[in-house]
């Protein structure tokens, strides 16, 4: 069943708004058809990473009898947590189902269980849309400056890895950006943002809250505590920190350029197995996204092809991903 984007249209105050300086924009009928919400394809899309975590789960809780076996369990689990970060990204831009309470209680479920609070993010992930690389972008503290060579990243992932990073990564994701981010967005307050908003914010985190106060006890109960604190809770505090990471570094590192979203995004290609592994539900066409935040994730391939043949491409931050590592990585100049 698919549904216009008019269906789930944000009120002033609440939309991620069109960044002005993508140049050229697609014939109206193309993206008609690209922004149209398909809701058969976002269920497949929740439910094959549901399936995938069911399927982890199951050498998963052999993993607790052999310490060799959990890192690898540790690193599969993470990823097919951060895809249940990249379906809550499509519910906070409301371009997961055409119902918008069938959006928000979707997209909130699989965010809460990731322990992240789906409203508050779409507050803080408007500021990255609508500021790309601004002073009130609150991702900038966290890709910017790149590259600062290989061994400034694996430090930071090494950290990550340890869960130290972990606390500042869910304030970011309850609406608490990093000092620095927090600070220009005291300096140009959120005017443009609505009061129910921030008011859904607010309700959603207590909500979230209130899920991981229960969650362990509830697992106690039905006798598989161990399993829930090692296979899912552990992998969230650590692994997932650093999955993070690398994402957003490969997404936004070692730009030049800040003055289009073509080139203050980068779109990753390579194999398609590889490719929905680390950016899973196509969230490695990031150019196309920020062009575009209309477009559904399972469109966002279609997109890619439309720009390309237009030739607005050429000059765009589209790189391999090898290429892209060798940037990041680089000596800082």
């Amino acid at each position: 069943m698919a549904a216009s984007q008019s269906s789930t249209q944000p009120a002033s105050g609440s939309e991620f708004r069109d960044d002005v300086r993508r140049r050229q924009p697609l014939p109206p009928d193309v993206l008609r058809q690209l922004t149209t919400l398909d809701d058969a394809l976002a269920w497949r899309s929740v439910g094959l990473n549901v399936l995938a975590i069911a399927i982890i789960l199951i050498p998963g809780s052999q993993a607790l009898e052999s310490i060799w076996l959990l890192p690898f369990v540790w690193l599969l689990m993470a990823l097919a947590q951060q895809a249940l970060f990249v379906l809550a990204h499509d519910a906070a831009h409301y371009r997961l189902f055409a119902s918008r309470a069938l959006n928000d209680g979707v997209g909130r479920a699989v965010a809460t269980v990731v322990g992240i609070s789906m409203c508050s993010y779409r507050v803080v992930h408007r500021l990255h849309h609508n500021d790309l690389y601004g002073k009130t972008d609150p991702d900038t503290p966290l890709h910017g400056g790149y590259p600062r060579g290989r061994r400034y990243l694996m430090k930071k992932l090494a950290r990550d890895l340890t869960g130290v990073t972990a606390p500042k990564t869910y304030g970011y994701f309850f609406g608490a950006p990093s000092i620095s981010a927090a600070s220009d967005m005291r300096a140009q307050p959120l005017d443009d943002t609505s009061p129910a908003l921030r008011a859904a914010a607010r309700a959603d985190r207590w909500w979230v809250v209130g899920f991981h106060l229960v969650a362990p006890m509830a697992a106690y109960a039905l006798g598989v505590l161990a399993e829930y604190l090692v296979l899912w809770v552990l992998p969230l505090l650590t692994v997932l920190q650093a999955v993070l990471r690398v994402r957003a570094v490969m997404e936004h590192g070692a730009v030049t350029d800040y003055s289009s979203p073509l080139t203050a995004a980068r779109t990753n290609l390579g194999p398609r197995w590889l490719m929905a592994i680390l950016f899973p539900h196509y969230v490695h066409y990031h150019v196309e996204h920020h062009l575009y935040p209309a477009i559904p994730h399972y469109h966002l391939p279609a997109c890619h092809k439309e720009l390309k043949a237009r030739g607005w491409l050429h000059t765009a931050e589209v790189r391999t991903i090898g290429d892209t590592f060798t940037r990041v990585c680089a000596d800082p100049v």
